[in-house]
């Protein structure tokens, strides 16, 4: 596994190492031991899929509350997505930065989100299908969200409107910093879990 880490602190691309011969290739897609290496979260307790029917569907930007904040492993197993992070940690140098990398399932790159960052992103293809490995159980009182094309970020997405986006995606405030990410004080200035 290649862990190449972005812009924004703790979110890291993992591209596979691919041992391949005339059957095709073998890989790995998650060790313990490597995220551990690198202080990033490795515990997985749920793993959810997510299908898009339509090219220009938004998801996001979701995240969730102590004690219940989630860490992410994100890979698109079927189609393209333009897939987004925005640091919400109050303490980081990267806070309300955001980064967007593509996944796709000929490319089986995966993102690793950590707790205190929103995550959404926008389908490229028609029927596509995301995989999300999650360290937490989802908790709807703690599901929190931000606006997806709100100013404070001014993310530029491919498609400037959704071709699909739910009511409650649409419904989620404008950033205000009182509501960041609660238990924020857990994470040390370059956004590593203290």
């Amino acid at each position: 596994m290649i862990f190449t880490e972005t812009k924004l602190n703790g979110v890291f691309v993992i591209d596979l190492e691919k041992i391949e011969d005339e059957r095709g290739f073998f890989a790995r897609t998650w060790d313990q031991k490597k995220f551990e290496e690198r202080d990033l979260n490795p515990k997985l307790v749920q793993c959810s899929i997510s299908f898009n029917k339509k090219k220009g569907t938004l998801r996001g930007m979701h995240y969730q509350i102590s004690p219940y904040e989630e860490a992410k492993l994100v890979r698109c197993t079927r189609g393209k997505i333009f897939d987004v992070v925005i640091d919400l940690r109050t303490n980081t140098k990267t806070f309300k930065k955001w980064v967007e990398v593509e996944l796709s399932a000929e490319d089986h790159r995966s993102l690793y989100i950590p707790e205190g960052c929103a995550h959404g992103f926008q389908t490229l293809k028609d029927n596509t299908e995301v995989l999300y490995q999650i360290s937490e159980t989802y908790k709807p009182e703690c599901a929190r969200g931000v606006l997806w094309n709100d100013p404070a970020f001014q993310i530029q997405w491919p498609f400037k409107s959704p071709a699909v986006i739910s009511k409650k995606d649409l419904s989620y405030e404008l950033f205000n910093e009182k509501n960041t990410i609660k238990g924020h004080k857990s994470f040390n200035e370059n956004g590593y879990k203290k």
